[in-house]
């Protein structure tokens, strides 16, 4: 007759419900062997049943009774173990629901102070100012520390901009010199912006050619090119008779010429302003961007050097260089590096370290 498994068996001496019943080599499954077998507990074997609370199988294993009156024995004994142990797992699963209930009442009580700690923050006049002026700086895109005697000041700038006013000389010539760090790419594409609509409207409104010129100078700064672009073409030639004016409209278009990368109109707009005002450095120092763009670097040179003798300054010009250098392709750039430091080492060093940071328009 084939030996039973160890389901089987542990079935049989109604253990089934114990842990280790089944498993080989665990100490009741070898008790189980060797009753199976007809051997003989040890000592330890039985006080190992006794541990367990199996009565009637240490009585069956010492031989105390018969299998048949250890059966119903056994069968209680086991409905006994899984009543306990049944009664066991409610019990922990009801703690587990008290605690987990417990849980949620304290986080719910947190979260509820948080509400309220919240709600009485926001409604601090302290609090919404805070947070007013921080939108207000994240709209312009100063996320840098601010000194405290500076804050007043620019707060007042952001606060009477965003209200849609202008900023005034005074603003400007603060935020260019003691709070140039304030002085944010956004909040000068946004001053630019603003001025050019400005000037233009003051176009529409007075048909001066200066006020299209001065809006179509801030809509290059902001990077609206093509609107300076249409500005400029629509000023009828019969307005355009004094040699200043002529030449003050076709450097200005020759720089949206350059901005819109019509190499070949810029030179153009450059040549025909400087031969209407041949003592002016702006269309010498168009002249000499446009060329340093073309590649013609001993060109480009020739015109920078005509408009420092005119009275641009070399900081202007090599700003406007760093910019050209900074646009260039990486072939391009060795090629501007070289040359530059063929010129003068000392004064165009900068193309040694210049980090790839986008410059900002010089205007011309």
């Amino acid at each position: 007759m084939p030996a039973p498994n160890r389901i089987d068996l542990a079935h049989h001496y109604f253990v089934n419900d114990l842990p280790g019943s089944t498993i080989p080599a665990s100490r009741l499954c070898d008790v189980l062997d060797k009753l199976q077998e007809g051997r003989p507990l040890t000592a330890n074997g039985l006080n190992y049943l006794r541990q367990l609370g199996l009565a009637a199988l240490g009585q069956l294993a010492r031989g105390e009774i018969a299998y048949e009156t250890f059966r119903p024995l056994a069968k209680t004994e086991q409905a006994k173990r899984e009543q306990t142990a049944e009664a066991e797992r409610h019990a922990k699963h009801e703690s587990m629901l008290a605690k987990a209930a417990e849980q949620k009442a304290r986080e719910a009580e947190y979260w509820a102070q948080q509400e309220a700690a919240r709600l009485a923050r926001e409604s601090d006049p302290k609090y919404i100012a805070k947070m007013k002026n921080r939108a207000l700086r994240d709209r312009y895109g100063i996320d840098i520390f601010i000194e405290q005697a500076h804050f007043p000041r620019l707060m007042n700038i952001l606060r009477r901009f965003d209200d849609g006013n202008r900023l005034s000389d005074d603003d400007v010539l603060w935020l260019t010199t003691e709070g140039q760090g304030y002085y944010s790419d956004l909040l000068q594409a946004a001053f630019h912006e603003r001025e050019g609509e400005f000037y233009a409207s003051e176009y529409r409104r007075t048909s001066d050619p200066w006020n299209a010129v001065n809006a179509s100078g801030h809509f290059r700064k902001c990077k609206q090119a093509r609107k300076a672009d249409d500005l400029l073409t629509s000023i009828p030639s019969e307005r355009q008779k004094p040699p200043k004016l002529r030449s003050a409209i076709a450097t200005t278009h020759g720089g949206v010429m350059r901005d819109l990368k019509r190499l070949d109109d810029a030179l153009s707009l450059g040549n025909q302003a400087h031969a209407l005002t041949p003592n002016d450095f702006r269309p010498c120092t168009l002249l000499g961007a446009v060329n340093f763009e073309l590649g013609h670097y001993d060109i480009a040179r020739d015109w920078y050097t005509k408009a420092i003798e005119r009275g641009a300054t070399e900081r202007t010009i090599d700003y406007d260089l760093r910019g050209i250098f900074l646009r260039a392709d990486p072939a391009r750039r060795e090629e501007i590096k070289a040359f530059l430091l063929r010129e003068d080492p000392v004064r165009y060093r900068w193309v040694n370290n210049l980090q790839g940071k986008m410059p900002r328009s010089t205007g011309e």
